[in-house]
């Protein structure tokens, strides 16, 4: 199991307090690594490196902007020296202030012009600003993994079916940036795959299925009969990915997309 260790290694995961982030690092941790836990609030992500051990730094990270960036990678060197893994899980989806509003603005022709740019800048330029400037220390060094994190929506339409009660009202519609995003995130994947693949790095995404965390039963019972294992995902079932991507288990592997999705993009 020597091919799956991360001993030695320093892991940054951006997004880390959120509902995978957490997994991914107490993953990377299981295995070995020194886990930079990156997010908003430095609060919180120092508190949850103190979770994880002494070992793990939390520092606080805007992912659209660079002097937030350059200022955590100064801190990460200059704790440990070296950046091996990036996982780039930081995004965020959709949130309607007013839910009386949500069905209204969700759809394509009311969709705000303003929800479609913040998705952009924090799903798409905050994958190229953490990989640039992260990944510039791996492509130094000669080696290191980035792990984009995109999701099957970023290979296949949603299903707006799944946002319809059981009386069948559509109670909002998942809109156009969410997917949009993910499948650029998809595709800047091979970009980087094949730009630092000469450099030592591997670059490859992860594209997870939804992960149930308080939905209306309706939608979990929809999603559910979705997916041929007949379930939504936990959010610790992507551990496992995270770990052999970040790790020499997986190191011919560059500019793929590891599918985690029960089943969900087969049918």
């Amino acid at each position: 199991m020597d091919i799956f260790s991360l001993e030695g290694k320093v892991a940054i995961v951006t997004g880390a307090c959120g509902l995978i982030g957490k997994k991914h690092c107490e993953a990377l941790a299981h295995a070995g690594a020194s886990v930079v836990v990156a997010d908003i609030n430095e609060i919180a992500c120092i508190a949850f490196a103190k979770e994880l051990g002494e070992k793990h730094l939390g520092v606080s990270v805007n992912v659209t902007e660079e002097s937030s960036l350059k200022s955590a990678k100064e801190k990460i060197l200059s704790r440990y020296g070296r950046i091996d893994v990036l996982v780039n899980n930081a995004a965020i989806n959709d949130m309607f202030e007013n839910p009386s509003l949500a069905l209204e603005q969700s759809m394509f022709e009311n969709y705000p012009v303003d929800m479609w740019k913040k998705s952009l800048e924090v799903n798409v330029t905050g994958v190229f600003l953490c990989s640039q400037i992260f990944g510039s220390v791996m492509a130094e060094a000669g080696s290191g993994s980035i792990i984009n994190v995109a999701s099957t929506y970023g290979i296949t339409a949603p299903d707006q079916n799944l946002y319809k009660d059981e009386k069948g009202v559509q109670k909002f519609y998942k809109s156009a940036s969410y997917p949009t995003t993910k499948g650029a995130v998809i595709s800047f994947t091979r970009f980087l795959a094949a730009y630092w693949g000469n450099k030592g790095i591997r670059v490859n995404t992860l594209s997870p299925g939804g992960v149930e965390n308080n939905q209306d039963d309706f939608f979990v019972e929809n999603y559910s009969k979705r997916t041929v294992l007949g379930r939504m995902a936990k959010n610790s079932d992507y551990q496992g990915a995270i770990v052999f991507l970040a790790s020499n288990a997986s190191s011919y592997m560059s500019g793929a997309n590891l599918v985690v999705d029960g089943g969900w993009t087969i049918i």
